[in-house]
């Protein structure tokens, strides 16, 4: 099984313009990407995929494998345009996140197990959430899975829903948090990734702003692989500010 890594690149950002090319800590962001997925034993390449020939020279000039693509709606679509144009062999494409540097090779171990555990066309990684503001939070993503580890449904929503008590009882209470935060980090089967790119948005898709419905509400079954924590991305100046002094601290450069 022949598993790449395609880690989506574009320059454009709205909360912190060029965010992938930020160096303070000595190397681009995007780099720190890069190196884990070179240390992760399960992808056998890592592709980074851009339309900025800024960022094309950068990755060249830390030793990266940089394609240019087309102008994409999302990433995924441009992991698409990679896997079917640079990989006609591979067998599974994971998509993997630019601006998350603490990303560990560990996660995309388990994201890649779990596709080829449950035997589906998609998966993905989720973290129990311990704080009700999270819980709340539209901009974080939650994700409801089966007995099976199987995905049942991605909301905005706070889902499950607690309907007699409130979120900081209920995690207070609980030894084990009900609530999984959707990290997104995805394995597809390549043949699956093409053709889940060349559907037009679902429903649900449009109403919650989420990508993987479309494939839920096509029928496909995605895989969850649930891990003690998610990386934390970057998407403000203040994310990143957060994350030099990490790097500062531990003797990170």
């Amino acid at each position: 099984m022949k598993v790449v890594g395609i880690i989506p690149a574009r320059m454009q950002s709205s909360r912190l313009p060029e965010k992938l090319l930020l160096q303070e800590t000595g190397r681009p962001l995007l780099q720190y990407v890069w190196e884990v997925a070179l240390a992760s034993s399960v992808l056998h390449e890592v592709i980074i995929a851009t339309d900025s020939p800024q960022i094309f020279d950068v990755v060249r000039g830390f030793g990266g494998h940089a394609e240019m693509t087309a102008n994409h709606p999302s990433g995924t679509d441009r992991v698409a345009e990679i896997a079917g144009r640079c990989c006609p062999d591979a067998d599974v494409v994971v998509n993997l996140q630019g601006d998350e540097p603490e990303l560990e090779a560990a996660t995309i171990a388990a994201l890649v197990d779990a596709i080829h555990r449950c035997d589906t066309e998609m998966a993905t990684v989720a973290a129990p959430i311990h704080e009700p503001d999270v819980v709340d939070n539209p901009d974080c993503v939650k994700v409801v899975v089966d007995d099976n580890g199987q995905a049942l449904y991605f909301s905005r929503s706070p889902i499950p829903f607690s309907r007699d008590v409130v979120a900081a009882e209920v995690l207070a209470a609980e030894g084990k948090s009900p609530w999984l935060l959707h990290v997104g980090l995805y394995a597809y089967r390549r043949e699956f990734l093409l053709k889940l790119t060349s559907m037009p948005p679902s429903s649900l898709e449009q109403l919650e702003k989420l990508e993987q419905l479309r494939a839920l509400q096509a029928g496909a079954r995605i895989a969850v692989a649930v891990v003690p924590q998610a990386a934390v991305g970057i998407d403000t100046a203040e994310d990143y500010a957060a994350f030099v002094r990490r790097q500062l601290a531990s003797g990170g450069q």
